[in-house]
């Protein structure tokens, strides 16, 4: 049916006549609305609210509204798929379990019962650390790779046979130092730990180290120095100088930041900013005796 006119009696007549046929008795308005003539909502508009018939008839059809495409809100984006992350609870925890062990056996059982870091469900195992636990010198990497993942021990890939060529140069070997990372559990896909991760870990690496109680400590890369010693710098700035990392109880253990051996394979002009390294390692055992 095409809209009414107004100025044509005909077709008001039989739109009067179709309003009687679907029980229109009586106007709810002063003034007649053309309803055939009304234009379809604007999304911004609000749909108006009808007054209720007291007299329960129906209410005459209207036009359907025509289809606008910008009043059909947007699709929200996918949100991306969210990980476990431990929160500060898991973080005190860790603090509280590594303050708890008494000996590396115990912070070792302790790690192994943890559940407040994400990345050891997807490790396969937990690496704890490798060598001689009552050796002068303990050195500490970042986080295991695959290699060291599945075999459950720290350096035992391309950069672990490389690092024990660089102890042998200084006449050491795995029998006589200490080896252990950060964070004690492979990130999937040898993805960086997050800031997150390694403040959950960093309780436990501590512990460890004070309870090795080493004379020595050398920090193998950028994130080990980072975190073991406080600072902000990068490891082509710190290596080759003595720092102190301070332990829970106050000691003192001296230092020495290097580039880490996956690192040197990548870059092999380096390995002799290493070799300088581990000779001011060497001088400072002889100096402690």
């Amino acid at each position: 049916m095409t809209a009414a006119s107004p100025n044509n009696p005909v077709d008001l007549a039989d739109l009067l006549a179709f309003y009687a046929s679907v029980g229109v008795d009586e106007a709810l308005e002063d003034a007649p609305v053309n309803r055939f003539a009304e234009a379809a909502p604007k999304p911004a508009e609000r749909m108006p609210t009808t007054t209720p018939r007291e007299s329960g008839a129906p209410e005459p059809p209207a036009a359907p509204p025509r289809f606008d495409a910008r009043a059909v809100p947007d699709a929200p984006a996918p949100r991306p798929p969210t990980s476990a992350v431990p929160d500060e609870a898991q973080a005190a925890l860790a603090r509280q379990l590594a303050t708890a062990a008494v000996s590396l056996d115990e912070l070792r059982q302790h790690m192994a019962a943890f559940e407040g870091c994400n990345l050891k469900a997807t490790a396969k195992n937990l690496v704890f650390a490798d060598g001689n636990p009552q050796a002068a010198v303990m050195l500490v990497g970042e986080a295991p790779g695959r290699d060291e993942d599945i075999e459950g021990l720290p350096f035992v890939g391309r950069s672990g046979r490389l690092l024990d060529r660089m102890l042998a140069a200084i006449g050491l070997d795995r029998n006589s130092a200490y080896i252990a990372n950060v964070i004690p559990w492979r990130p999937p896909g040898n993805r960086t730990p997050t800031p997150h991760e390694t403040e959950i870990c960093r309780p436990f690496i501590e512990r460890q180290i004070e309870l090795v109680n080493p004379k020595v400590l050398i920090n193998l890369g950028g994130p080990s120095a980072k975190t073991l010693l406080n600072t902000s710098e990068g490891i082509l700035r710190l290596r080759g100088n003595w720092r102190v990392h301070t332990t829970a109880s106050g000691i003192a253990i001296p230092a020495m930041p290097t580039l880490h051996p996956a690192y040197l394979l990548r870059t092999p002009a380096h390995k002799k900013l290493a070799w300088r390294d581990f000779l001011e390692v060497k001088a400072k055992l002889r100096a402690l005796g």
